[in-house]
């Protein structure tokens, strides 16, 4: 089943790959050092731990729910990383960057302040990442021990460290979305960023209603 499993996070990844290259065409090319690029850069990094967590307590319980809901986090993330793998390709753009991790979400918001954006978001305009400091801990991330004491826990032990964790981490890619969403120009970026939002925050209420059940 572990295989299994697997193998179908690798074929969405691939799959996603090749739409996030096609998705591109309409749109201008962002540089290197747009928030564009950086958000796709940045949230692959933060989507993969996401995978490793939900896997991780896919294996490590027996409850339907909590298995079901981390199976799903885990395609959904998989493929969303393989859409912005793809992006970066097709806009000729290094996977790794030549500027430290988190620098786009210092960048002055597109309008200018915390105004309307053009596509009816609502920007919060320098506020959004203005705490992360280029090359600093993404927003929500467990660290190496977090993860750790997850894959050391069973049952529901680990389903309750798992929502805890899981809830920082969409907190935290909620967070880098709304910096996307006052910062980025592209039409592909931009709707990642409102589905991640959407998304995410309700998953985050869904998680925390499961994690009231087992306290």
């Amino acid at each position: 089943m572990i295989v299994a499993a697997s193998v179908a996070l690798v074929a969405v990844v691939v799959v996603a790959f090749s739409i996030g290259r096609l998705s591109t065409l309409a749109s201008p090319t962002p540089t290197d050092a747009s928030a564009d690029a950086g958000f796709a850069r940045d949230m692959q990094v933060h989507h993969q731990q996401g995978v490793e967590l939900a896997m991780i307590v896919r294996d490590a319980t027996a409850d339907p729910d909590v298995r079901l809901l981390a199976y799903d986090i885990a395609l959904t993330q998989a493929q969303q990383s393989g859409q912005m793998y793809g992006w970066l390709n097709e806009w000729g753009l290094s996977q790794a960057g030549s500027e430290p991790s988190m620098t786009w979400m210092s960048l002055p918001a597109v309008d200018g302040g915390g105004g309307a954006r053009h596509d009816g978001h609502s920007g919060d305009g320098g506020a959004a990442g203005a705490a992360h400091a280029p090359g600093g801990p993404m927003p929500g991330l467990a660290t190496a021990e977090q993860v750790a004491e997850l894959r050391a826990a069973t049952g529901g032990e680990a389903e309750r460290r798992f929502l805890e964790l899981m809830i920082a981490h969409h907190e935290g890619a909620v967070e880098m979305a709304d910096a996307a969403l006052a910062r980025a120009s592209s039409d592909v970026v931009l709707r990642l960023a409102r589905t991640i939002v959407e998304s995410q925050t309700a998953e985050i209420a869904i998680m925390r209603e499961m994690l009231a059940e087992r306290e």
